[in-house]
């Protein structure tokens, strides 16, 4: 096979994998809506719940109206407290596509507040309960973070690098594989885009989003941090076994093993849901009359 098209397959590959890795970070995590459907007129309407919105606007909840009578209840509280669960009633709304809903809005909430919620819709075939089931403490609910907004432009740079640094490091771990002459470059690139897109950019959407730049280790126990800062090390590590000059031929079999050792920690590390253990408010912060921006820590 020639060099051109085993260079194409690699990119091929590597492509595969990180768009794998972006359908799962868009798929899992506590801040992606929770997916769903219900039964209307006969047919099955899908519905998104929110789990992020912004400390700007109230969050808008809204399932499939199961006919035109329909009737539904908004059931909440700020999380984690003991407070008494609220009711707010569904109105019957139309959307500009001409969709019938059961909507309500919960109020919004200051940066890294939390409300936890659960549905009951009055359906033709009985009374549903979204989303089903129970937990420890009662039935189970859904819990929503806010946020303040982030600038577009920082928050589409600080995704961009990030994925195409998880590109590049794909592509350098099968370089590390198969055909490791353009490995040293890919293996500094990626360290390049993961320190502006992890270690800078990210850093400052934090702190629009949440007021603080960083509450990764040593300070706190945001897991996006942490996961971070795992990535960056590693490649770091590795690029330190590579050494800054290219080499000549194929490189010693340490720098391969250093460079898929460090895709495969990147991996793994991505593997992890996003935005877990992420910011929060303390309420009862708040409640004892602590500002609300000096209230918000991580959870251990």
């Amino acid at each position: 096979m020639s060099p051109r098209l085993t260079s194409a397959l690699l990119w091929t590959l590597a492509l595969v994998l990180m768009l794998s890795a972006a359908v799962y970070q868009r798929l899992t995590g506590p801040t992606n809506p929770l997916r769903g459907s219900l039964v209307v007129d006969g047919a099955s309407q899908r519905y998104r719940l929110l789990r992020s919105e912004e400390t700007v606007r109230d969050a808008r909840i809204a399932v499939p109206a199961p006919g035109p009578e329909a009737t539904g209840r908004l059931i909440w509280r700020r999380y984690p407290t003991s407070d008494e669960f609220g009711t707010l009633d569904m109105a019957l709304e139309t959307t500009q596509e001409g969709r019938r809903e059961l909507a309500a809005r919960l109020p919004a909430q200051p940066s890294a507040g939390k409300l936890e919620y659960r549905l009951e819709v009055d359906a033709p075939d009985g009374l549903v309960r979204i989303p089903s089931g129970e937990q420890e403490h009662g039935e189970a609910t859904i819990v929503l973070r806010y946020k303040d907004p982030v600038p577009l432009p920082l928050l589409l740079a600080h995704i961009a690098f990030m994925f195409f640094g998880v590109l590049i490091g794909m592509r350098a771990a099968l370089g590390a594989l198969f055909a490791p002459r353009g490995m040293h470059a890919h293996a500094w690139i990626t360290l390049a885009l993961m320190t502006v897109g992890g270690m800078v950019l990210g850093p400052i959407v934090q702190k629009h989003a949440f007021g603080a730049y960083w509450t990764g280790f040593p300070w706190g126990y945001d897991l996006t941090d942490n996961k971070t800062l795992i990535m960056w090390l590693v490649w770091i590590g590795a690029c330190v076994v590579l050494g800054w000059k290219r080499p000549d031929g194929t490189p010693r079999w340490r720098a391969r093993v250093a460079v898929l050792a460090a895709a495969v920690v990147m991996t793994v590390v991505y593997l992890i849901p996003h935005s877990l253990r992420g910011s929060e408010l303390d309420y009862s912060a708040v409640d004892s009359g602590v500002p609300a921006a000096e209230a918000v820590g991580t959870g251990s």
